[in-house]
């Protein structure tokens, strides 16, 4: 089966669960890269949160100026009862947006479970929504490791991951047409070890 229909399908599985983890391990408040995101963002502004999740993270920030798109169907329907953006199922490598329809894309922690040789496909559509100038904000493993955990967060449900590490993960960003910002370290809240960086970059 392919990768990205294993996670679908663990998201759908264990929705409640992740969403819980989110929120618990959730820092007081958002770490410096989604703020500096956040602070570059105008009034009028509109967001695609790519891999949304439960919309706990940054969709709260702009309201219906934000679309969510995420391919689980039960972790929308989460995201349903917290937030009023508009959502869409679907899949990041061919995203259901006519060109430059955004001002700013966030991809917190769903990249990393897209397979490795489409990461420069999600970034080239993330290049493509995006209006010139814009910022982009994604999450990526700090070393290149593709792998699964039999039993995520103790929910029972195997879930994969797919991450070309920081390096790469530059050097796939600069290719796309954006200029990279800022570079953060910051702690996943799934795990109790362990860091993610995160990049923040804008359209060239």
């Amino acid at each position: 089966m392919d990768d990205r229909h294993v996670v679908k399908d663990a998201y759908d599985e264990m929705a409640t669960v992740y969403a819980e983890r989110v929120v618990s391990g959730s820092s007081p408040g958002p770490p410096e890269p989604v703020r500096r995101f956040r602070d570059e963002l105008g009034p009028e502004d509109e967001l695609l949160d790519a891999g949304c999740g439960p919309g706990r993270r940054t969709l709260e920030l702009v309201g219906e100026r934000g679309v969510g798109l995420d391919i689980s169907r039960e972790q929308l329907s989460l995201a349903r009862e917290t937030v009023a953006a508009p959502l869409v199922q679907g899949d990041m490598t061919a995203l259901p947006f006519t060109s430059d329809s955004f001002d700013a894309v966030c991809a917190m922690y769903s990249l990393i479970h897209v397979p490795v040789d489409d990461h420069r496909t999600v970034l080239e559509e993330f290049a493509r929504v995006l209006r010139p100038g814009g910022w982009l904000l994604v999450t990526e493993g700090g070393v290149e490791w593709t792998g699964s955990n039999p039993d995520w967060l103790d929910s029972g449900t195997e879930m994969h991951w797919s991450m070309a590490g920081r390096e790469a993960t530059r050097a796939d960003i600069e290719a796309c047409g954006f200029e990279i910002r800022g570079v953060w370290d910051v702690p996943d809240p799934t795990t109790e070890e362990g860091e993610k960086p995160f990049f923040l970059a804008t359209l060239s």
